[in-house]
């Protein structure tokens, strides 16, 4: 709907409103003409209920709404029938308040002056303090801060998986709820249900409330995926299409903002021809070949904090329950021609505890070179080590296409180590249609701009007109995980549009290693609970000023409680 629409259907329900309240106005010794006027009806309206007047603003929150309009109904209810029964509570919000109209026209009904309020009962009462809170928890989680749990290793070793982040909703300004019907707090599936957790219409146009700050270079940003067409993430079905506000939250770091022209030359980006530098707390991570004539040891990819690299023991025989305590452990199995087994692990092998309990005797062949994931920091401490002969990128060469790269055209063999150049939109720029830039921008201009663009004869029709150019509305963002050879990025899926921006993480409340390897295995990682994700320095983490804090909050209310004693 857009926001014409909105106003009319606002309009229209004001209307309905006046004509089924109106009488009830005037036996609350209000004036009959004050229910039909927008917005003052129901500051009047919550004056004779007795209701806090600022409540007028949380009837204009989306979702919010949708928990308060039921409250006012059953208020009204309460106001002109002494006692109203259970069944009568319940019509009044199945039937969305029409349950009240005929309350308005009834002569028997009067204004409750000492009526019981719906929280003085004690079914009430419960159902108040659990309103209360849901109100308060949408109202912070929509609007100023979210939780966000990071599932996946996009972000290594600058955020982890098992990262536990507060995204805060007001550095770039709160976006308004663009799906006007949703769960409170809840994405895009119910729990346990596993069902939708949302109705696709009515549709909020795209309105932002002012932010602090702009979206920058170098910023890390949770952001809804523009290719998302998944009911439910890692679960493979059909897919469907989902409102922009409900696909799916995805952390990456933005590396190019509206106006640049973006290019990655080896794993690098740059941007308008300069390499972009990352601030002191980023720590991508690159794929390197790993050399040495003596063998690479595993023990010193571990020191050097290497990931994605695979190891290899053999095994001359094990029984069937040696086995199975080795399966846990393992990412494949081969047996060699001379009867010997090759069991293949992660990079952290196989537990010596393990090992000892079950009496098993393996060994672990070095070969020259292994291909590891490792920060710059991580192979420049491999590359200085005595025993090993040399550490490289491992670069796909120009020209050479990727797998599943934007703009999967095969005008463009672009990879994920040499990318572009590419032209990032930015509100008022004019793009020209040819047939060598509409592989770029397709996508952009049709479904993000929503224009209707075809090609007939060799000329471009926009909108059934002719035109070699077509005006950009929307900003448009490039983000990249900065574990930039295992992460699915805008180099998988091209631009971002700013109406795709939900925030921008603020801290790590805490951390678990193991994260997606069950709770039993899970461990904390300690220096990380309560530390920032950006600012000058290493991170610092506070937690002894949380434990600080909440020992002197303990500390407080029990001296309060002595006293009172």
């Amino acid at each position: 709907m857009t926001l014409t629409q909105w106003l009319i259907f606002f309009l229209a329900v004001q209307l309905v409103h006046g004509l089924g309240t109106f009488k009830l106005y005037q036996k609350a010794g209000q004036a009959g003409y004050k229910a039909f006027i927008p917005v003052y009806n129901l500051i009047v309206a919550l004056a004779f209920l007795e209701r806090p007047k600022w409540w007028t603003i949380l009837f204009f929150l989306p979702i919010i709404n949708l928990i308060l309009f039921p409250v006012l109904w059953i208020d009204l209810l309460y106001a002109f029938k002494k006692k109203p029964k259970s069944i009568e509570m319940l019509w009044a919000i199945l039937s969305l308040g029409l349950y009240l109209i005929p309350l308005n026209y009834a002569s028997s009904t009067e204004f409750q002056t000492n009526r019981q309020k719906p929280e003085q009962t004690k079914t009430g009462e419960w159902l108040s303090s659990l309103t209360f809170a849901v109100v308060a928890a949408t109202l912070v989680h929509t609007y100023f801060l979210q939780p966000y749990a990071i599932p996946t290793g996009s972000l290594e070793r600058t955020l982890r998986i098992g990262d536990f982040l507060i995204v805060s909703k007001f550095h770039y300004g709160a976006r308004i709820p663009m799906t006007a019907v949703s769960t409170p707090m809840v994405h895009d599936t119910l729990p346990i249900l596993k069902v939708k957790s949302y109705l696709k219409k009515p549709q909020i146009p795209y309105l932002r409330l002012p932010g602090i700050e702009k979206v920058k270079k170098n910023d890390i940003v949770v952001f809804n995926w523009p290719a998302d067409t998944v009911r439910q993430f890692f679960v493979k079905e059909k897919g469907v299409k989902k409102p922009i506000d409900k696909k799916s939250n995805y952390v990456k770091r933005c590396v190019g903002t509206p106006g640049d022209t973006l290019e990655i030359i080896d794993g690098f980006v740059y941007i308008n021809g300069v390499q972009l530098e990352l601030d002191e707390r980023a720590r991508p991570m690159y794929n390197h070949k790993v050399y040495s004539s003596k063998g690479v040891s595993p023990s010193l990819l571990v020191q050097a904090d290497a990931d994605d690299f695979s190891r290899k023991f053999i095994a001359e025989n094990l029984t069937q329950d040696q086995y199975n305590a080795l399966v846990p452990h393992l990412i494949g199995v081969n047996q060699t021609a001379e009867g010997n087994i090759e069991l293949y692990t992660p990079g952290d092998g196989i537990p010596i505890a393990v090992l000892r309990e079950n009496r098993i005797a393996l060994k672990e062949p070095l070969s020259t070179e292994i291909t590891a994931n490792l920060t710059l920091a991580g192979a420049e401490f491999l590359a200085k080590h005595p025993s090993i002969d040399s550490v490289s990128m491992d670069l796909t060469p120009k020209g050479v296409s990727g797998y599943n790269i934007f703009p999967q055209n095969d005008k463009y063999p672009w990879n994920e180590d040499q990318f572009g150049p590419i032209y990032l939109p930015k509100e008022g720029d004019e793009i020209e249609l040819n047939l060598t830039t509409y592989p770029i921008y397709k996508k952009l201009l049709t479904e993000y701009e929503e224009n209707s663009i075809e090609l007939v004869n060799g000329e471009f029709v926009v909108n059934g007109r002719p035109s070699e150019r077509v005006n950009i509305t929307k900003n448009y963002y490039w983000m990249m995980g900065d574990n930039r050879d295992h992460s699915e990025d805008s180099r998988s899926w091209g631009f971002v549009p700013e109406d795709h921006i939900l925030g921008k993480p603020i801290f790590i409340w805490m951390s678990w290693d193991h994260f997606n390897d069950g709770l039993l295995k899970m461990k904390p990682r300690w220096d990380r609970f309560f530390t920032t994700v950006k600012g000058p320095g290493q991170p610092q983490s506070y937690l002894w000023v949380f434990i600080l804090g909440l020992a002197g909050y303990f500390g407080f209310k029990a001296v309060r409680k002595r006293k009172k004693a």
